[in-house]
């Protein structure tokens, strides 16, 4: 679980933990997070643990994840380690561009794919990318965000063709306005109210549910999709 420290990825660390996973609860600038995480899931009588690596670091996530494997193969992945760096295109950085073109698509790149062979022996796998409406509708001064987020959905649909045929699905999910320390600083409630016909922010905990369900082995038959959780924003 990439990104597992913040309020969305420990919700599905505890989710995934309370179906019986052993879940790798993974963080970089957050590794003090992710140890609470586990501790969190481990008090609660699951199992878990953490690891901390850059995902944009090519070699250093392939060191960590070698690690992972020795212990045999990982059968679900959930991709959301993903950044923002907000700014109106005619004023973003080249950098603003490439740091979160690279954490959320590269670093899909560096996770998943050494885990894709040991997975494909198992001939089972789940593969959940978390993606964002930003993808799906635009938004104004996240060109940077929705670019990164819109390949993962190709990358989302390209992989699960390959998969297939391996009883391995990949999907993807994106999440609107989802409650957060950083959410709850971006929006008010009559801003929600405004944009959210359902008049409120999701929980956390329900992504979580949604994620869990296409984890699970009776959403065998779903892949290749990006499903949508916003409160009906179309």
């Amino acid at each position: 679980m990439t990104g597992g420290s913040g309020a969305l990825g420990a919700a599905i660390c505890r989710r995934l933990a309370g179906d019986g996973h052993h879940v790798v609860v993974h963080a970089h600038g957050g590794a003090g997070r992710a140890a609470a995480v586990v501790d969190e899931i481990v008090a609660a009588g699951g199992s878990a643990e953490a690891v901390a690596f850059d995902v944009t670091d090519t070699h250093a996530s392939a060191s960590a994840l070698a690690a992972v494997l020795a212990g045999g193969a990982i059968e679900i992945i959930v991709n959301n380690a993903g950044i923002h760096d907000d700014a109106v295109m005619p004023g973003m950085q080249a950098a603003q561009w490439s740091r979160v073109i690279d954490v959320s698509l590269n670093g899909f790149f560096n996770v998943t794919q050494p885990l894709l062979m040991p997975m494909i022996g198992r001939r089972w796998g789940r593969i959940v990318n978390i993606s964002s409406v930003a993808a799906v509708m635009g938004n104004r001064g996240q060109t940077n965000y929705a670019a990164a987020k819109a390949g993962l959905h190709g990358a989302t649909r390209s992989l699960a063709l390959e998969l297939a045929s391996r009883g391995i699905t990949v999907n993807a999910v994106a999440p609107g306005i989802i409650a957060s320390p950083v959410a709850d600083a971006s929006f008010g409630p009559e801003q929600i109210a405004r944009i959210v016909p359902m008049k409120r922010a999701g929980r956390p905990g329900e992504v979580a549910d949604l994620v869990g369900f296409l984890a699970s082995e009776q959403a065998g038959y779903i892949t290749a999709q990006i499903i949508s959780i916003n409160g009906g924003m179309a």
